[in-house]
């Protein structure tokens, strides 16, 4: 804002560092030569710049004359310029043209109060200057009031008083504290109690044209007027997404306010100080051309006025009242309120006659309401609603005529122990707050239904003892704050919220991203004694969990998933990935994890020993168990039973129903074909692998995982998955399947196996009965030395032949004995 230091800041560089340029121009006060007559102004800057760079006078009748000699003349040479207090883009394109007009190391400093000047004109750096803060602006005072850097003995806290009213704005030090030099203590304090009411004329001045000027422009539409304003330096925003607005300006505002009817207060636009609204309304002069009225009194009495003094403010639209109490018909009040902040209200319930349609915000913290409307009545246009610290209130109001709220905030509603049904039709809620609201037990289930809610704050409600599983529903909640409830045990589905993303819930707080992988941790190893203790989720089954590791996440897929066959209830888990090399990363911690150092060494100690292990397959299948078992089974007998050799094992892409891909040790690769996914079937994963006649392949199978390198994805599926595969898990697989991307399987064993050879068959179709039958005929003179396992949900008959032809056969299935065929 105007006076903040930006010139003296900009006067101290240039003082320091011009002497470096041969070439150098400080032009200052730019918005003072443009301001009556900018066509004059601007080319008056332009032989400025020239003169003292050039040391020449130039003739210029246009700005495009002058535009075009600074461009010319000052081309390729080393200049140090200064614009101070720039207020358009014209202004830079005339001064400054382009980075082209001037050499290599020049500088070009600007000073403006608009920081969107500065995003159009690219600038390197970019300097905000910040307040002073008190004890450098009691120091700056000190030298324009005492002549000295501390303040005089006897007017240090009055020295205070005007620091702590200027906050940190250099001018006004400067200003008042010239204007205090030499006077008496009385004088001090008179000039103290009129700056409370009206700013000092100089400092006015200075921040007024900024102020009018986007005023006038914003036309009140508030999106746009706002950034205006943040651009302007006139607003910032502050913690919690709040405006804040430097105090000097808001008395300049207010002082505005006051001059357009310095000795009528009713016929101002706002009604802002104390004694002029207590005035207004006991003697009841307001006018029509107040729109904003504001009496909040700060003492524990009240006041009462009757309703008719607002007979004639009937464009009244923002009304803010504390400890205030109207008395009357309340159809005299506005009906174009919009904004009503009432607090301290003593009435129990909102009157009938208070007109309500075009509120968009309803304040009523500390009120006295039992029921907060006899009867609900339609208000479309409501947005937010506050019945904070409401001690009375049992009840919620009725949602259903409020279709457009946005917010409900009911903090500290200590009697509040029902929450209307209808809160699920608040289609376009986004906060939801009920803090602290200690008799209430449990919420309705039809809350679940809002997908728009982005905020739940249920934080001290302290008998609400649980979430409900729909809470998967609210599919945008992005805070779920539920600290000092009763809840002591979390729904499995929040696990699934893709939107989540800060959780304060059974004393876990957080960004969701560091807060789910040690509620995961925990559920899926209760065990790890390090981890800190949270209570179990509830006993509900969850198929699937999905899991987004951030690039800042360094729990790693490893420390999420020590034992991932101890599971008994998780079937898959799918990690996303957001790079190649973190999807690198998290791979190859899992597999070390899962293989540790024993995995090298068993290759190696027992390569050596082949000729004593015994030569074993295993076969998975993902999707059409039947066409996948059967279709494989017959090349699966043969190439066995026939093949001397250990360098191939497995069939080929001989079938017209299957593709195939064959890769040498535990992963196989694949590009997933043009028109495959909808037309697939099913997956079958073969492996062929060595080991001691003591130790089965499905014995020691751990899991297997299928890694998408396209879409850097990685599914996890555990042994107990893999034995019972089924539709839900199958279309898991195919969802995240897409034509042309790159996809490694990685079957992974424990110790004493060997895997020489794995293939993935993609299959298409259903075989035929006839396709079937050959099957059957070729297995009648197995190896002893060859035994395949077939995986459950083989076809019943099918399974009972072929388990009678091929002589060692593992039936896994815990409901399929061979000894009962």
């Amino acid at each position: 804002m105007g006076g903040s230091g930006k010139t003296t800041t900009a006067k101290s560089i240039y003082n320091r560092i011009h002497r470096k340029f041969v070439h150098r121009s400080f032009v200052e006060n730019i918005r003072e030569a443009c301001e009556n007559d900018n066509y004059r102004g601007v080319i008056h800057l332009q032989k400025k710049i020239l003169s003292d760079a050039l040391k020449t006078k130039e003739k210029i009748d246009s700005i495009g004359l002058g535009a075009n000699k600074l461009e010319t003349r000052l081309r390729g040479k080393k200049v140090f310029i200064v614009l101070d207090d720039v207020t358009s883009f014209q202004e830079l394109k005339a001064l400054c043209g382009n980075r082209a007009w001037f050499g290599t190391g020049s500088v070009i400093i600007v000073t403006t109060r608009d920081v969107h000047l500065l995003n159009l004109l690219e600038v390197d750096h970019l300097c905000k200057t910040e307040e002073m803060n008190k004890d450098d602006s009691l120091e700056l005072f000190s030298w324009h009031t005492f002549r000295e850097a501390c303040p005089a003995k006897d007017f240090n806290q009055l020295s205070k008083k005007v620091v702590a009213y200027c906050g940190g704005l250099p001018l006004a030090l400067e200003v008042i504290g010239s204007y205090l030099y030499g006077r008496t203590k009385p004088e001090w304090e008179s000039v103290l109690s009129k700056l409370k009411r009206i700013p000092n004329d100089q400092v006015h001045q200075k921040l007024k044209p900024n102020v009018t000027e986007i005023l006038n422009g914003c036309g009140l539409y508030a999106d746009i007027g706002i950034s205006v304003l943040i651009e302007r330096s006139l607003l910032k925003v502050v913690k919690n997404n709040k405006l804040q607005m430097h105090d000097l300006i808001w008395d300049m505002g207010r002082e505005i306010v006051r001059q357009s009817s310095p000795k009528e207060p009713g016929k101002r636009s706002r009604l802002l100080f104390h004694e002029d609204v207590s005035h207004v309304l006991a003697k009841n002069t307001g006018t029509n051309t107040v729109e904003g009225l504001i009496l909040n009194l700060q003492r524990t009495s009240r006041v009462s006025f009757s309703t008719n003094a607002f007979q004639e403010m009937n464009k009244l639209r923002l009304l803010q009242l504390d400890r205030v109490d109207l008395i009357g018909d309340f159809g005299d009040l506005s009906n174009h309120l919009c904004w009503v902040d009432w607090q301290r209200f003593s009435f129990k319930c909102i009157p009938d006659d208070f007109y309500q349609e075009n509120l968009v915000a309803f304040e009523l913290k500390y009120s006295n309401v039992r029921q907060v409307w006899k009867e609900a009545m339609l208000m479309e246009k409501l947005k937010i609603l506050n019945l904070s610290h409401s001690k009375y209130l049992r009840s919620t109001p009725d949602f259903s005529k409020l279709p457009n709220l946005e917010k409900l905030i009911m903090k500290d509603c200590q009697s509040l122990s029902n929450v209307h049904q209808s809160i699920g039709d608040l289609k376009n809620v986004l906060l939801i707050n009920l803090k602290d609201c200690t008799s209430l037990e449990n919420l309705p289930r039809e809350i679940y239904q809002l997908k728009s809610l982005k905020t739940l704050i249920l934080s001290g409600c302290s008998k609400i003892d649980k979430l409900e599983e729909d809470i998967v529903q609210m599919e945008s909640l992005t805070s779920l704050i539920a600290t000092n409830t009763s809840i002591k045990e979390v729904p499995y589905s929040i696990l699934r919220l893709k939107s989540i993303g800060y959780i304060s819930l059974c004393g876990y707080e957080g960004l969701s991203h560091d807060i789910f992988p040690s509620l995961i941790r925990f559920w899926m190893s209760p065990t790890m004694t390090s981890l800190p203790r949270i209570p179990p989720f509830r006993d509900m089954p969850l198929s699937h969990v999905s899991l987004d590791v951030e690039n800042n996440n360094n729990l790693g897929l490893s420390c999420l998933l020590p034992k991932l066959n101890s599971l008994s209830k998780l079937r898959s888990f799918q990690v996303q990935c957001h790079s190649k090399i973190q999807l690198t990363r998290e791979l190859t911690r899992f597999i070390d994890d899962l293989h540790d150092a024993n995995f090298t060494e068993l290759e190696t100690s027992h390569t050596s020993q082949i000729s004593v292990l015994s030569l074993r397959s295993l076969l998975i299948g993902m999707g059409s168990y039947d066409t996948v078992i059967n279709t494989l089974g017959k090349s699966l007998s043969q190439e066995l039973r026939i093949n001397d050799s250990i360098d191939s094992f497995l069939p080929g892409d001989n079938y017209p129903s299957w593709l195939a891909y064959t890769c040498v040790g535990p992963s196989v690769y694949f590009q997933v074909p043009e028109d495959s996914v909808s037309g697939m079937k099913g997956i079958a994963l073969c492996i062929v692998y060595s080991s001691t006649l003591e130790i089965m392949g499905t014995e020691c199978l751990t899991s297997v995982l299928i890694i998408n390198h396209t879409k850097f994805t990685i599914q996890i599926y555990k042994r107990d998955t893999i034995m019972s595969f089924n539709d839900e898990d199958w279309q898991g697989v195919a969802s995240n399947l897409g034509v042309g991307d790159n996809v490694e399987i990685f079957v992974a064993f424990g110790h004493g196996l060997i895997i020489k050879e794995t293939a993935v068959y993609l299959i298409y179709g259903q075989l035929t009965t006839m396709e079937i039958e050959p099957i059957l005929e070729v297995a009648a003179q197995p190896s002893p030395d060859v035994e395949i396992e077939l995986l459950p949900k083989t076809n019943e008959k099918i399974f009972i032949r072929l388990a009678k032809r091929v002589g060692k056969c593992l039936c896994l299935n815990q409901n399929r004995d061979l000894n009962n065929f």
